[in-house]
């Protein structure tokens, strides 16, 4: 017990000195490095956080609302809920929570706009950013994984000359998160530094709130999680729902339609929605704007109704393209649709109809089993 509570001060402590310091060096460090050590050689710089006055946290309102007036362009801040934030814009849509411990995200947007994500959680908090959670290995979801934990620092339980505090903020993600990235030969900073695999679940709790990690197998790829903020009652969910876009669905990479639905369903044992409104548990979609119980729910009916459709055209013998000729998709593609952009409907219909075919086959899972 007295061993408890020494590291339990320890990191107290650390905390408290972490945030007395106010921003990370300004030069990049290697990820791994005790906080302090001397900086890399010609490394880029990253400006530091602004003054404590022109924070934006102290703007959240009761409701959604849009936050941070000098944000980089293109970015947009928005205040969910609790104490979590979604920024839009730099990729794959971004959750934050920040508190007095530091800041988490969810994911970390594509490689090209780190500089700009970090300039935007910089302008919430100056807390140190000491988790990354990957909802997938996809670029514009883990892309900016590597300049983005640099700028971060975490905890560790060391308690010797030096330690405590390293540079880089830890990155958690399903274990097939890491093996994609490893394969795609993604550099060693951008790799977690904590997976999950035993267990279908992760637990976290930082800034006074419990953090659940919960994978969903076989669905948008194989190692799709997604992240429910217990007290502030948001879910993040990664590219499994999207409120502008069918759900992408990686054959290759392991993914499944009848994956997707199984992950929707368990997404809606999850959310709650509010007396007779709009509201109660919110939801970041991958893409998009911020939904509710009712989004995700419309967005189950559609995906269930269009595997449907083409489950009876396959039972009826017809091709791929005879399927796509026959516009399963059709009523939605409105809504979720387009004839151009990285997922039409006809690539989510062949990718319905090689999850159906296959899984006929006995080559896939199609998301049955958890």
């Amino acid at each position: 017990m007295q061993r408890l509570l020494t590291v339990m001060f320890a990191v107290a402590v650390v905390t408290s000195a972490l945030n007395a310091q106010g921003p990370p060096p300004s030069n990049i460090i290697p990820c791994g490095v005790p906080s302090g050590a001397p900086a890399g050689p010609g490394g880029p710089t990253v400006s530091p956080p602004p003054a404590a006055g022109t924070t934006v946290a102290a703007q959240a309102l009761s409701g959604p609302s849009l936050l941070g007036s000098n944000l980089p362009a293109g970015l947009r801040l928005r205040h969910v809920q609790g104490s979590v934030y979604m920024l839009s814009g730099a990729g794959a849509n971004i959750a934050i929570q920040a508190g007095s411990e530091g800041v988490l995200l969810v994911d970390s947007g594509q490689t090209d706009k780190a500089a700009e994500v970090i300039a935007a959680v910089r302008q919430l908090s100056q807390a140190p950013l000491q988790y990354i959670v990957n909802t997938s290995g996809d670029a514009d979801h883990a892309g900016g994984n590597e300049a983005v934990s640099r700028a971060g620092r975490r905890l560790t339980s060391a308690l010797g000359p030096g330690e405590g505090a390293i540079v880089g903020a830890a990155i958690v993600a399903r274990q097939a998160v890491m093996d994609r990235l490893i394969k795609d030969k993604a550099p060693e900073c951008a790799l977690p530094t904590s997976t999950y695999d035993v267990y279908p679940t992760r637990s976290l709790f930082f800034n006074g709130e419990g953090i659940k990690l919960r994978h969903m197998p076989a669905a948008h790829s194989d190692g799709d999680s997604f992240v429910f903020f217990r007290c502030s009652d948001v879910v993040a969910t990664g590219d499994i729902f999207n409120t502008n876009l069918y759900p992408s669905i990686d054959i290759e990479r392991g993914g499944s339609v009848n994956g997707v639905v199984a992950a929707l369903n368990e997404l809606l044992e999850i959310t709650i929605p509010a007396l007779k409104q709009e509201g109660g548990t919110y939801v970041i979609p991958g893409h998009g704007r911020l939904a509710d119980e009712a989004d995700v729910s419309e967005y189950r009916d559609m995906v269930t109704i269009v595997r449907d459709r083409v489950r009876a055209l396959i039972a009826r013998k017809m091709t791929l393209d005879q399927v796509k000729a026959e516009r399963p998709t059709l009523d939605y593609d409105g809504r979720y649709g387009g004839s151009d952009g990285p997922w039409t409907p006809d690539r989510f219909v062949e990718a319905v109809y090689k999850s159906l075919t296959q899984t006929a086959a006995g080559n896939g899972t199609g998301g049955q089993k958890r």
